[in-house]
């Protein structure tokens, strides 16, 4: 259940909280809604990069049944990084980056779990793309246990976009997949490195698998065909912080 602490209701309310800079994690709008305020209001959430998204005003209703005109906003329960800054400041400081790429993770849970094990790990930023992803909302706060108070994350246009940045910036990609050739231990992880993640039901999108630099592959011997997402997550994480301890030594 949304509390009224996380959402904000009515057009004229929400493009002012857009232009004040508030963190939002997607704007619910009703379905048919057309006005030259709403126009207004479209146009400020291109020009920030908000996610909208088109639903029945029953979905809505079920938010608040003030005068919402049709639209609420979705408050992010964190405030969000850039890669453009996160990046820099992590080579600056002289580290060795480690971060994760989810791609099309939408199930809260999951998100939340790999939260906080990143957390855990000492994972330097997670990374989310503003689409197909699961929302930064308080459900994400409480399944991550409070990780998300204290990792950066960064929403970027699209993880594609956010692989090819950091490639660029000299990270290895590795993508984990069942298809991998290669055991996720063979896998140098002292590197800078972005570890990306894929939904569960379609894994990697091709885009990001084209551009990997390995393919981790985690050995099962069970009848079920894949690892729960939050876990192979966990085990090539640790897999990196074991490498990385060991290397220190």
């Amino acid at each position: 259940m949304i509390t009224k602490d996380e959402y904000i209701f009515g057009i004229r309310a929400v493009i002012e909280a857009i232009e004040s800079g508030k963190d939002i994690d997607k704007v619910l709008i009703k379905k048919d809604l057309k006005s030259e305020l709403a126009a207004e209001l479209f146009a400020k959430m291109k020009e920030y990069s908000i996610v909208g998204q088109r639903v029945p005003v029953d979905r809505i209703n079920r938010i608040t049944k003030k005068n919402h005109q049709g639209v609420v906003a979705i408050l992010s329960a964190i405030t969000f990084a850039s890669l453009d800054n996160v990046v820099p400041e992590l080579y600056e400081k002289g580290e060795t980056p480690l971060v994760v790429i989810l791609d099309g993770i939408t199930d809260v849970r999951n998100f939340g779990a790999i939260a906080r094990t990143c957390e855990c790990a000492g994972v330097n930023a997670i990374v989310i793309s503003e689409r197909n992803s699961a929302g930064v909302n308080g459900d994400a706060v409480k399944t991550s246990a409070g990780a998300l108070l204290h990792i950066p994350v960064c929403r970027e246009k699209s993880a594609l976009n956010a692989v090819k940045y950091l490639k660029d910036s000299g990270f290895q990609i590795v993508g984990a997949t069942e298809k991998g050739a290669v055991n996720f231990t063979k896998i140098d992880y002292t590197v800078p490195t972005a570890i990306v993640m894929g939904a569960e039901d379609v894994g990697i999108s091709v885009d990001i698998l084209k551009i990997c630099d390995s393919y981790a592959a985690i050995p099962q011997f069970g009848h079920i065909s894949s690892l729960n997402v939050s876990v192979a997550a966990g085990i090539l994480i640790y897999e990196a912080v074991r490498q990385r301890i060991a290397n220190n030594n």
